[in-house]
């Protein structure tokens, strides 16, 4: 049992490190769009100091951790995923190549998790620095000092991607039972970036509202990392939180796999 737990780890590092290396090859498209998530921060700081000037301590903030929230969420886009994408599963299942997939030595799910953590961790390098770099070259974004925090921050920027992955391969096997994902993609991203806290923090929805977008999966994939960057919330809750959304995703995931198994259709074929 020992040695196939070890056999199995070593696949799945492998398959992390494969995600890693393919996306390494699109340096070119990794510093465009860093570029872009940096011109969009500036952008974004700015109307956020102007909101948070006329508000002073608005959502229990100040104007700089608006405009370090601001930095810390562009830099999240990437990594998370917050715009959607970054899977090909809906095309593999439009031409049948699903089937394939499903007979690979590991689970389809897990396979994918670790090439797509592999891709993240690229994506935080390329896409997730740049952004934090221009905020503080230009407005001076606050930095934790403190080891344990950033420890609690790496955590939790790991537990939102797998958030984020479940969610993903949830509305990518939708392709199994729609002729067109396109719909549900475009959903899925005005979802993704009005919840996730990507626009404005979370804390700007009033009562009962703001609970619950709170509650909600989406928050586990920016809002919730960003607020321990922060530190206006603890690591162990927040993960805790994180994690047992994960857990439910990927779950959903596993049963709609299965339920994939009995459906591979080839469209058009």
């Amino acid at each position: 049992m020992t040695l196939r737990r070890c056999v199995s780890f070593s696949l799945y590092a492998r398959l992390a490190g494969y995600g890693f290396r393919k996306h390494a090859t699109y340096v070119g498209a990794a510093l465009a769009g860093a570029f872009t998530n940096s011109v969009f921060g500036v952008l974004r700081a700015y109307i956020l100091i102007a909101l948070w000037q006329a508000r002073p301590g608005l959502a229990g903030y100040d104007v700089t951790a608006a405009v370090t929230f601001c930095f810390v969420t562009q830099a999240f886009i990437g990594p998370m995923q917050l715009l959607g994408g970054g899977l090909t599963l809906p095309e593999r299942i439009r031409t049948g190549d699903i089937a394939l997939d499903l007979v690979r030595p590991a689970p389809l799910q897990l396979w994918l998790l670790a090439e797509d953590l592999g891709r993240a961790a690229y994506q935080l390098l390329l896409r997730g620095l740049p952004p934090m770099l221009a905020g503080a070259a230009v407005f001076g974004i606050t930095v934790p000092r403190d080891p344990a925090r950033w420890a609690g921050v790496l955590a939790c920027v790991t537990a939102g991607v797998v958030v984020s992955f479940a969610w993903r391969y949830l509305v990518c096997l939708s392709v199994c039972w729609l002729a067109d994902d396109r719909g549900v993609m475009v959903c899925s991203m005005l979802l993704t970036t009005l919840l996730s806290g990507m626009m404005v923090p979370l804390t700007l929805f009033p009562g009962a509202l703001g609970e619950l977008v709170r509650a909600l999966p989406w928050a586990a994939m920016a809002q919730a990392p960003a607020d321990v960057y922060l530190g206006t919330a603890p690591a162990g809750p927040t993960l805790a939180f994180q994690a047992a959304w994960g857990a439910a995703l990927l779950a959903l995931g596993a049963l709609a796999t299965r339920a994939v198994r009995h459906r591979v259709v080839i469209q058009g074929g």
